[in-house]
This record gives structure tokens, sequence and C-alpha cells, in this order.
């Protein structure tokens, strides 16, 4: 092979690396959810969700005691939208809201389901150990009380590309809860 032929044959080898680079820049990689506290710093939490995924924020309410799920998801653009609450019974701030959703009930919870509200980009304060603000997120839970407690939080989201997935598939965000440990106290 002569030099010359070899040269095409680097360049022609390097332009098409860079075209798949190129490409799995552009393609929609999925969503990632991202916690991070308000005063800045690390994200307490990094998910990487599709569209209509949902993760569960759980908690104990500050008055009542009572176990709270509030169900999210994400739409494709990144909006974070509420689709459900059970709560096990009536408390403080909690209920029907008109319009939004209707009330069923699942054994001993009572459940405003189908609410599918955009809630956008949210600040959480985040409670106290006892008040447990938890996500539950593909089996995992991670107790955000334990970490950053009286905290307020950043809940956003964003639409990552396929690269950025790939690679966080291989090498995950540090604050990516592990599927070996589900449970992070």
């Amino acid at each position: 092979m002569s030099a010359r032929l070899a040269r095409r044959i680097a360049i022609a080898g390097i332009g098409l690396t860079l075209l798949l680079i190129a490409v799995a820049r552009a393609l929609p990689g999925g969503l990632e959810l991202r916690v991070t506290p308000v005063k800045g710093g690390a994200p307490l939490l990094v998910l990487p969700l599709e569209a209509g995924e949902p993760f569960t924020i759980h908690y104990y309410h500050s008055v009542e005691n009572a176990p709270i799920w509030e169900t999210h998801s994400l739409d494709p653009s990144g909006r974070i939208f509420i689709d459900e609450e059970r709560y096990l019974k009536f408390g403080a701030g909690m209920g029907k809201m008109p319009g939004v959703g209707h009330m069923v009930t699942r054994g001993p919870y009572e459940v405003i389901e189908d609410m599918h509200m955009p809630t956008g980009d949210f600040v959480l304060r985040i409670g106290s150990i006892g008040v447990d603000h938890t996500i539950v997120w593909r089996g995992t839970r991670t107790n955000l009380s334990v970490m950053a407690p009286h905290a307020a939080v950043k809940f956003s989201a964003r639409p990552v590309s396929f690269l950025y997935r790939y690679w966080r598939y291989f090498f995950p965000h540090a604050a990516t809860p592990s599927m070996v440990d589900p449970v992070k106290k």
C-alpha cells in the first residue's frame, strides 16, 4: 500500500468518525432529571429518564405524619408533570383540585390519578429525617432528607443527546443511583 493511499484511508476514517460523532450528538437520547441545591453545588441526584417514565417523591407529611407519594413524569422536551398523588388520609394541604385528575380509592389510600398537570422546574425544601423526602426511581430509593435536610433543591430536566446518554451508560454520573445497590440513604 502506498503512503498516499494510507493517508487517504486515514483521512476518510477520521472524517467518518467525526461524522458519526456529529450524528450521535444530534440524535435524541432521552432526558436527564437533576436535583440540585438552589444555593449551588453538585447535583444530589441525576436520573436518566425516557419521556413518560415515572419518578416518585415519597415523604411523610410534617403535620399529619402520613405517607404521601407524588408521581411525576417528563414530556419529550423535558417539562415536568405531576401525574398522581396518593396519601393515606385527607391531610393538611391535600385534596382534590377542581379540573385536575379524578379521585379514586386504592385500599386505604386516596388517590388523585390522571392529573398530568405541568409543574415545570420546581423548588422543594427538603424536610428533616423523619419527613424522609425520598426519590423512588427504577426500583431505587434515594433519601434526600439524609443528604440535605432543610435545603431548598431544584428539580429540572433537559433533553440529552444519544452520544451523552451512551457516555453516561458506561460512565454514570456520581449522583445517579446504582441499580446494583438500589437503596441510597
